[in-house]
């Protein structure tokens, strides 16, 4: 157990977290306790400068490494991101009208049984049960089962606005959105939402923004990922709103390669794409010690895992997307998100063809994981 506290509480609801953190070395970020403050350019005490090294999406960055959607509940977590050396700091994704979260708890510690602590899209272990309880030990895999909560536009805007004028020079602040299916909603309507949301981030002054197909809103254990042809023509009407932004699209694993070709073909083949953010988590069933279900609550007997867990398949993700950006000659940029902990897993994902890199698990129990990587640099 690290002796670290996380930025999000674990051990409190998502609205505490959302009305009083972040905690930890996070707060004591906003607090300028140990820090130097952003208007510097000194990224609060990291080796970062205002002269940029780096790109993501176009923007010019210190170091393409931040934190991915999720932990960033609003925009006093995203600045706190930006004070400890994060140069990319995406804003939770955001709906077109508020969201309930998930009952309490959401997060839970995951421990795998294979010998690496790796978790393998379409192993058995996946459905057969994998244990989860409140033991959280490093390296760390947790679950994530929030439900894609947001605020009301006439909250969330505003302070998007906030915490893009936090950003410190070479950082990022990175919108992220999603579309809201509810019942009685037809295709069109679905569709329209995505592109109504993509407006409302890009009135906040978003220089670019990631669309989450990646969450099961779709249906039990379906992914909107796993319809590369209805992205295609969400990503069509989303352009249509936001013009020239970058857009890039957040995406779990997809464990066929024609299905991730035609996701490819299917965007930035059509030229409403400029990139692919992956992967976010890995669905398990969740079990406690006795093999009961670990999170309580109907439709929650299966929950997505991140954290370390995920590292192998996300690199796997990172290396198709990069092999199929060769073989078809397209211009896309390639996000890797998956279990990064440590200098050596950002390195990984470079080298596996990852232009930007985010760690979100690994972030939250190492406030200090960029000023390390920027190190190790």
């Amino acid at each position: 157990m690290s002796d670290f506290e996380p930025f999000y509480d674990v051990n409190r609801t998502y609205e505490d977290n959302y009305a009083c953190g972040p905690f930890g070395a996070f707060a004591a970020a906003l607090e300028g306790k140990g820090v130097l403050p952003v208007a510097d350019g000194s990224s609060s005490g990291s080796n970062a400068s205002s002269t940029t090294a780096s790109t993501f999406l176009g923007q010019p960055v210190n170091l393409a490494f931040g934190i991915p959607a999720g932990p960033l509940l609003n925009s006093r977590y995203t600045t706190a991101a930006f004070r400890m050396g994060f140069d990319l700091a995406t804003y939770k994704t955001v709906r077109s009208r508020a969201w309930g979260c998930n009952p309490f708890p959401n997060v839970l510690a995951v421990h795998p049984k294979s010998a690496d602590g790796q978790l393998t899209p379409g192993s058995a272990e996946l459905d057969e049960g994998v244990l989860a309880d409140t033991n959280y030990e490093l390296p760390i895999s947790i679950s994530n089962s929030f439900g894609v909560p947001s605020q009301d536009p006439d909250v969330w805007q505003p302070d998007m606005r906030a915490a893009i004028a936090a950003a410190g020079p070479g950082q990022v602040l990175v919108p992220s959105f999603q579309g809201s299916r509810v019942e009685g909603m037809s295709e069109e309507d679905y569709i329209a939402d995505h592109a109504t949301t993509a407006r409302l981030v890009k009135e906040t002054g978003a220089k670019l923004m990631v669309m989450n197909t990646s969450c099961p809103n779709e249906g039990h254990n379906r992914l909107l990922c796993h319809n590369p042809l209805l992205v295609g023509r969400i990503t069509e009407a989303v352009k249509q709103e936001i013009g020239d932004t970058p857009l890039m699209i957040k995406l779990a694993f997809i464990p066929s390669d024609d299905d991730l070709e035609l996701m490819v073909r299917s965007t930035v083949g059509r030229g409403t794409v400029q990139g692919f953010s992956t992967i976010n988590t890995i669905s398990a069933k969740l079990v406690d010690k006795d093999g009961n279900q670990a999170l309580p609550g109907a439709g929650r007997d299966r929950s997505g895992v991140c954290g370390s867990a995920i590292r192998g398949a996300g690199l796997e993700m990172v290396r198709r997307l990069a092999a199929l950006r060769e073989r078809l000659g397209l211009d896309f940029a390639i996000n890797g998100v998956g279990g990064v902990v440590s200098p050596a897993d950002y390195e990984a994902y470079k080298q596996a063809g990852a232009d930007s890199v985010m760690s979100a698990t690994g972030a939250m129990w190492d406030a200090e994981l960029a000023h390390k990587i920027k190190a190790a640099l």
